[in-house]
């Protein structure tokens, strides 16, 4: 059994991780955590559900579409909304991801109303594919951890080893700076906010099977990201992904041992203990201010 819930957190976390991760692209590049992620993930897989029931096209195509939609999604919330902001300061900057957050669940609710639906993707959640004494994995369960651990790869790469990633840590630097130095801040600020919405994406697409395709399906999860990434460190890459896959195994032992009534509580204690303990995260450097 306690395999199987080994097995169940490293799904659940790795989902947690690409929220975590999403959240902490853009935190890094603007100081502001886009509260809009989650419906932004959540339009996307309507989009790939649409492309896969309505247009019957095969799921490599409808998903090479989706993260199309999903990067152009991130750049019309920077562009348009963002970027035209007034003298900008961090909480208007989070109102206004709160708008559009609430603008897309009301789009969301207009088109497709709060019927649950399921996704149909390639892999099935009930198909088991490896079974032992100790655990059983399902199709489902691996493809999950397959397209979590590419997403971070590909994510890795692209900041560590790409033109892009470097001018993309130079604006979250200095962004004054980049820009003396020829570097477009604005267009590389809106190009952070597609990736970070094609990332999102992936995190909804896997949670739709999980769970059920609806407007309100990304509330939960983005909730988890958003204490992975606290617990992490907001400006850590590597340390949101470990979070989100403690936050997973940690809310799994806690629903199974103790209580499972409780099982969401554990997201919020998590954020509340981190902020008073320690700010910054288990794994970003914490700086103090000095006059």
């Amino acid at each position: 059994m306690l395999g199987q819930l080994i097995v169940s957190s490293l799904v659940v976390g790795s989902i947690y991780a690409l929220l975590a991760l999403a959240m902490s692209i853009t935190y890094k590049a603007s100081e502001v955590p886009n509260f809009a992620q989650g419906e932004m993930a959540m339009i996307s897989t309507f989009m790939a559900f649409v492309m896969l029931s309505s247009y019957g096209l095969p799921f490599y195509a409808a998903m090479l579409i989706t993260v199309a939609f999903a990067f152009a999604l991130g750049l019309l919330l920077e562009f348009l909304f963002l970027r035209r902001a007034k003298m900008p300061t961090p909480l208007n900057l989070i109102v206004i991801t709160i708008g559009f957050q609430l603008m897309l669940y009301g789009f969301a609710g207009w088109k497709w109303g709060s019927d649950q639906r399921q996704i149909n993707l390639p892999f099935s959640e009930s198909k088991v594919i490896f079974q032992n004494d100790i655990f059983a994995l399902t199709e489902l369960n691996l493809a999950t951890l397959i397209i979590a651990v590419v997403v971070l790869i590909v994510i890795y790469l692209l900041i560590q080893r790409t033109k892009l990633g470097l001018a993309m840590k130079a604006c979250q630097q200095n962004i004054n700076a980049s820009r003396m130095n020829g570097i477009s801040a604005n267009r590389i600020m809106a190009i952070t906010f597609g990736i970070s919405s094609v990332v999102g994406a992936m995190a909804g697409i896997l949670v739709a099977p999980i769970l059920t395709l609806d407007p309100s399906m990304m509330w939960d999860p983005l909730l988890k990201g958003f204490a992975a990434a606290v617990l992490g460190g907001m400006k850590s890459l590597h340390g949101v992904v470990i979070g989100g896959l403690l936050l997973g195994l940690v809310e799994n032992l806690f629903g199974f041992y103790i209580s499972i009534e409780f099982k969401s509580v554990v997201a919020f204690a998590i954020i509340v203990l981190i902020l008073y303990f320690k700010p910054s995260g288990l794994f970003d450097k914490h700086y103090v201010r000095k006059v």
